[in-house]
């Protein structure tokens, strides 16, 4: 095809198939190497050769402006040239493709811009990238949020934080339990809380709940609850084993949970704290599946002691969606006395998918706090009276089993 008509379908070059010109018959098999693979590394002779003023390059320039004259549709490639290139070379078919001279001006070729070769990321795009990815993590305002968090990791290596009498340590609950906890409660539990107005602004209060789920995760969602939605830290009492093992014991004191003993109960009531119990302990979330919603005994009515003694209001709570999440289908008595603990549980799940069987199932919550139960109209001494503290405990467990019956018809079904 002619240069002209080249130039107007638009290609600036042609490209031509290494070794054989377009043409078919590679690989013939011999030993010798074909002409046309020896055009693909030319010699150093070879070059000479081609280089200008040598009579083969003359010869070459004759020929290949003789086919040009004649009309042959063989195509050329036009390469641009430095000053430090030579100005001739050859194709694979043993032809010489002529560059244009040095002052004849830009080729097509020459006004494309070539990429220049990189060796890495630059350090802009590194920053920038960072950049993006504190500002999804933190917000907007990152950069602040940032400085917040170095101060604290300061704070923490310096030992330069405080912790009450209890080992309560305010600000790594709110700023990692609570932070941790709330995307469960909000996107996995879908967690809906009723009755907050029954939660008092100030001063003391016991929540008392029922408790399923074989792992106490109800406890946590409560926590996060009454501080996202009251405003108050909420003071969990622990059964003794809470405080035996060893990571978990310290997590739980820093969290603010104490032992689960009248005299702290009493002090933290005193002092103006929000306490919480669950009274059916280790017999309420070690329950079978198919006793679900049906309260366990609640113990000697120790809370209710508590509660009238310091002459604090108790607040009934019922949670529904815990016993879903670890459906308890079996035990295995012998492994937990070997081990100490009150039941080694079986689910559907674990331990038959390992640890993927420990993630619990994402069912709907609900949490309802009813209406407190006075105590301060009774003398500190009636506390004393088995019969008066069997009675208030009578009634706030008929409380939340009522109220668990009227949630469980309110939310259908329990993955809904």
């Amino acid at each position: 095809m002619p240069e002209e008509a080249r130039r107007r379908d638009g290609d600036d070059a042609v490209v031509i198939p290494i070794g054989t010109g377009g043409r078919p018959g590679r690989g013939s098999g011999s030993a010798r190497p074909s002409s046309a693979a020896r055009n693909l590394a030319p010699s150093a002779r070879k070059a000479a050769s081609a280089a200008p003023g040598s009579p083969a390059a003359g010869k070459k320039k004759a020929r290949t402006g003789a086919s040009r004259a004649s009309g042959s549709a063989r195509p050329t490639s036009v390469r641009p040239t430095t000053s430090a290139r030579s100005t001739a070379s050859t194709d694979p078919s043993g032809e010489e493709i002529v560059a244009p001279p040095a002052d004849a001006g830009p080729t097509a070729v020459d006004d494309v811009e070539r990429p220049s070769p990189t060796t890495g990321i630059p350090v802009g795009d590194w920053l920038a990238a960072a950049q993006d990815a504190a500002q999804e993590i933190f917000g907007a305002d990152w950069e602040r949020r940032l400085a917040e968090l170095m101060a604290f990791v300061r704070r923490r290596l310096e030992g330069d934080y405080d912790v009450d009498d209890y080992g309560f340590d305010r600000e790594l609950t709110e700023r990692f339990f609570m932070a941790a906890l709330r995307p469960i409660a909000e996107k996995w539990f879908r967690l809906e809380v009723r009755g907050l107005e029954n939660i008092p602004a100030e001063g003391g209060a016991l929540v008392v709940s029922n408790h399923s789920g074989t792992v106490p995760i109800d406890g946590l969602m409560t926590m996060l609850t009454v501080h996202d939605h009251a405003g108050r830290f909420l003071r969990p009492l622990g059964a003794d084993l809470v405080f035996k093992l060893p990571l978990v014991s310290s997590l739980a004191r820093k969290g603010g949970a104490t032992l689960a003993c009248t005299e702290d109960a009493e002090r933290m009531l005193s002092g103006g704290e929000l306490v919480g119990v669950w009274p059916e302990g280790f017999k309420g979330i070690g329950k079978p599946y198919s006793e679900r919603y049906k309260l366990q005994r609640f113990g000697r009515g120790g809370f209710v002691s508590a509660a009238l003694r310091t002459g604090v209001p108790i607040i009934p709570l019922s949670v529904v969606g815990a016993e879903e999440i670890y459906p308890l289908v079996g035990n295995v008595p012998s492994l937990a006395r070997l081990l100490g603990v009150p039941y080694i549980p079986i689910t559907p799940f674990f331990p038959w998918l390992g640890p993927l069987g420990m993630v619990p199932l994402p069912s709907k919550w609900i949490l309802e706090f009813g209406e407190p139960i006075r105590t301060d109209a009774y003398e500190p001494g009636e506390a004393e009276d088995p019969m008066l503290v069997f009675n208030v405990t009578d009634q706030v467990r008929e409380t939340i089993q009522h109220t668990l019956f009227d949630l469980l018809r309110d939310r259908g079904s329990a993955f809904g």
